[in-house]
């Protein structure tokens, strides 16, 4: 008998809702030691038919129908106080954002220990020592500090890591990981995949991957199973799906996705560089955390040069911590450089203030990575894109006309103005950003990992859409990202940041397929599903 059996599962939504069911139909088994990968896009259902077998459906959302049997006993229904028993012990679950997952005002060591606490497993001392064995097996380089630090004193990959520590605590059977690695870069994102193979084979624990990433899919699945508006269409192993699939919302997925072979050639340049950037340099000072200890310095810009032309696009590219997101925030003036110019049309805007830079600003605007954060939550869609207009003198009907145009530029309805961002899916959210960033008819687009957080077919059509609008608008773009096969779509050039420094520039194809830094080849070499995409153009 499998580990986990799933039958005829339906998960009904609040009433109201678009839709009368998160997921309907649900049918899979899982065996000990097998890495089971759930893919589709936001709203497929993958992460409501994980949270089931938890226990964790959100408020309003509940089984309707159907059984989950885990290790031959019936799971669905189970009261809270049994629930409570199997969750951590038996199965355990990493989220997809560590930062909001963790208690920021707990130290990690504290959080850990609280595993074992709930669970009546240990004495205080022998917690804080497991604590320590589990930081050290997860690759946290120095857990005598880390078990001390709060959550936010750690990089994104390290939250990461503690998270599957606190998950590996009770040396659970099955583990269920939700995107863990989307928003890390492909370097700290290999580690975490490694991380979770190894702990599988040393634990023999089987693994649900829930993920919108095919490359991942391709390097860590046993088997797949594709869904779509909360109904599985297609499921096999992973050469069946990956390789030969049936359905053609499969078929549409695998296309979607970016790959390095669809680098641009870089054009020679004929037109003056619309901004140059000399010198630059930021530097951040931080406590130690300990009531005498020294200051941390960061430097997260170094001495950055370069230049971007009239009607090109940008890409800088490099692990968490690089200085990439420094840099874009800097040139437009979120930051103050330390150090260096920023000319945009033969002005330095590094060190304006007041009117003179409120006027230079309005040239430089920037999509945010986040578009559940980046837009205000209370205010409706016209509000989000009129206030920079009226801001700068346009009359309040002008500015609503606009708006309007907008929306139809990027995509969506003008019915949209009266709505606010939680009624919108995350694409759409992002496509309310863009448009936001073009309200003031900037030269330039600084877009920070706008696409980071958006599963392939939708990130796939914002891609599509942000080359359009390059054209149509004659706009120049930065474009920070760690994806290096979305770079390798979108960018003309490619500046690669490691430690706040640029270690290499160049064309997108040579930077990509004939790098000169020993880096920037580990980048390249940590980018998940390589043989997987040399099957598919093999295959077309």
């Amino acid at each position: 008998m499998s580990l986990l059996q799933i039958r005829d599962l339906a998960i009904a939504l609040p009433e109201g809702a678009d839709r009368k069911y998160a997921a309907q139909n649900i049918n899979f088994d899982l065996d000990k030691g097998e890495i089971l990968c759930i893919v589709g896009e936001s709203g497929s259902g993958k992460s409501m038919s994980a949270n089931a077998v938890m226990g964790l459906l959100p408020q309003g959302v509940k089984p309707v129908d159907g059984t989950i049997t885990f290790d031959g006993r019936p799971i669905l229904g189970l009261s809270e106080k049994e629930m409570l028993k199997l969750r951590g012990s038996r199965i355990s679950m990493i989220f997809q954002e560590p930062l909001s997952a963790l208690n920021p005002l707990m130290r990690v060591g504290a959080q850990i220990a609280e595993v074992f606490e709930a669970h009546g497993a240990l004495t205080g001392t022998e917690r804080r020592k497991r604590a320590l064995e589990l930081l050290h097996e997860v690759g946290i380089p120095d857990p005598d500090a880390a078990i001390r630090a709060y959550p936010f004193q750690l990089s994104g990959g390290q939250r990461q890591r503690v998270m599957i520590a606190m998950a590996l605590a009770l040396e659970p059977d099955i583990l269920i990981a939700d995107e863990p690695t989307t928003a890390l870069d492909v370097t700290t994102q290999a580690q975490i995949l490694k991380l979770i193979e190894d702990l599988r084979q040393k634990r023999g624990m089987a693994v649900i991957f829930i993920t919108h990433d095919f490359g991942v899919v391709a390097d860590i699945a046993d088997r797949v199973i594709v869904m779509q508006t909360g109904k599985i269409v297609e499921s096999g192993t992973a050469d069946e799906v990956l390789l030969r699939p049936q359905h053609p919302y499969t078929r549409a997925l695998i296309d979607a996705i970016p790959r390095l072979t669809q680098r641009k050639e870089a054009e020679e340049q004929t037109r003056a560089p619309i901004l140059t950037v000399e010198g630059l340099q930021k530097t951040f000072s931080t406590g130690s955390g300990k009531l005498f200890g020294k200051r941390r310095v960061v430097k997260a810009g170094q001495d950055v040069s370069f230049e971007l032309f009239a009607g090109e696009t940008i890409g800088i590219v490099g692990e968490s911590g690089s200085g990439k997101s420094t840099v874009g925030r800097c040139l437009v003036r979120l930051l103050t450089p330390d150090g260096g110019r920023v000319m945009v049309d033969g002005a330095d805007i590094a060190h304006m203030s007041g009117t003179e830079l409120r006027e230079r600003r309005r040239n430089l605007q920037m999509i945010f990575q986040d578009p559940y954060s980046s837009l205000n939550p209370r205010a409706r869609v016209s509000r989000i894109l009129t206030e920079g207009l009226i801001a700068y003198g346009t009359p309040k009907r002008e500015a609503q006309e606009k708006a309007r145009e907008l929306l139809e530029l990027v995509g969506l309805d003008a019915s949209a103005m009266n709505r606010f961002p939680h009624e919108f899916s995350g694409g759409q959210r992002q496509r309310i950003g863009i448009a936001r960033a073009l309200a003031l008819d900037p030269k330039i687009i600084i877009a920070d990992e706008a696409v980071s957080a958006l599963d392939v077919s939708i990130q796939a059509q914002v891609l599509d859409l942000l080359a359009d609008l390059k054209t149509r608008l004659d706009l120049s773009m930065l474009f920070i990202t760690h994806d290096l096969r979305v770079a390798a779509r979108i960018c003309d050039r490619i500046i690669v940041m490691q430690k706040g420094k640029i270690v290499e520039a160049g064309p997108a194809g040579k930077v990509l397929h004939n790098p000169d830094t020993e880096y920037t080849q580990s980048l390249l070499d940590a980018i998940p599903g390589q043989e997987y995409e040399r099957a598919l153009e093999g295959a077309s």
